[in-house]
C-alpha cells in the first residue's frame, strides 16, 4: 500500500499527489504537517518535511526522488519524456520550479497565510515579479524547441512541478503576460484543461478555506530552507530575516 505524507499547501507534496493520480496509483494520504501527525512524520523523515512516500518497506524522501522512484517502480503512464534530450529539459524545468520559482512565491505569500505582526515588506512583490519575468523568459526560450501546447507530448514532471506555482500567480497578485510569454501561457492553459490539475486546484482551494480557522497547523513560526533564504538575502531583505530569527519566528530542519 502506498502512503503519501503530504500537505495541501506544499507545492512539492502536490506535485507528487498529481503524479500518483496521473499514474492511477491508489494510495493513502496523511496530512503530515498537522500537529497530530508530527511524530508519525518524524519517523519517516527526521527533517519533518513533506512529501514522503512509503511503499511497503521502501521510504522515499524528496519530491524529485519520489517521482523518479514512481516511474521506475510503476512505469505505466510515464512521467518522464522518452527522448533523452527532452528528459534533461523536463528535469531542468522541474528544478527551476522547485528552487527558483518556489522561493519567490513562498516568500511573497507569507502574509496571506501566516499569523503576522507586521505588514508585507515594501518592495518584496515588485522584486518577485521582476525575477519571475526573467524565469518566464527562460522557460519561454526552452519551449521554443518543442511543440505547443504540450512540449513533451504528455504530462511530465515539468508540468507537475510548475503547476502549483503557475496556479498561485494570480491569487498572489502576480502576472503572466500572454503577449510576452505565449508558449508558457499556452502550456499553462493546457494544464488547466486536464482533470488531474483541476482536481489539485479543488483540493488546494478546500484546504486554504480551512487553514485560517484551525489551530492544527503551525502558522506563527515559518519553516525555512536554503533556496528561500538565498532569494531573500540576494534581494536585500536580510535585516527582516534577521529580525525573524531574533523574534524566534523561524523553524529550522533538524
Amino acid at each position: 500500500m502506498l502512503t503519501l505524507f503530504s500537505n495541501g499547501f506544499s507545492p512539492f507534496a502536490r506535485k507528487v499527489a498529481m503524479a500518483l493520480e496521473y499514474k492511477c496509483l491508489s494510495h493513502e494520504t496523511v496530512d503530515a504537517l498537522s500537529h497530530g501527525n508530527r511524530e508519525r512524520l518524524l519517523q519517516v523523515n527526521p527533517r519533518a518535511e513533506v512529501p514522503v512516500l512509503v511503499d511497503d518497506d521502501i521510504c522515499v524522501v524528496n519530491s524529485s526522488d519520489i517521482l523518479a522512484y514512481l516511474d521506475q517502480k510503476y512505469p505505466q503512464r510515464p512521467i518522464y519524456p522518452g527522448d533523452l534530450k527532452a528528459r534533461v529539459a523536463a528535469r531542468a524545468l522541474e528544478r527551476l520550479a522547485d528552487t527558483r520559482i518556489d522561493a519567490i512565491l513562498l516568500n511573497c505569500s507569507i502574509w496571506t497565510w501566516a499569523e503576522r505582526p507586521d505588514p508585507p515588506l515594501p518592495g518584496l512583490k515588485e522584486a518577485g515579479q521582476q525575477d519571475l519575468n526573467g524565469l518566464f523568459a527562460r522557460i519561454e526560450a526552452v519551449l521554443a524547441n518543442y511543440p505547443s501546447p504540450l512540449p513533451f507530448g504528455h504530462m511530465t514532471i515539468a508540468e507537475f512541478a510548475l503547476w502549483p506555482h503557475l496556479a498561485a500567480l494570480r491569487p498572489l497578485g502576480f502576472t503572466l503576460e500572454s503577449n510576452d510569454y505565449p508558449r508558457l501561457s499556452a502550456w499553462f492553459a493546457a494544464m488547466r484543461r486536464d482533470s488531474v490539475f483541476a482536481n489539485d486546484l479543488r483540493r488546494t482551494a478546500d484546504f486554504m478555506k480551512t487553514i485560517g480557522t484551525t489551530s492544527d497547523f503551525e502558522r506563527n513560526k515559518i519553516f525555512w530552507r536554503g533556496d528561500r533564504i538565498e532569494w531573500l538575502l540576494a534581494r536585500g531583505f536580510h535585516e527582516w530575516f534577521l529580525d525573524e530569527i531574533k523574534a524566534e519566528r523561524v523553524l529550522w530542519p533538524e
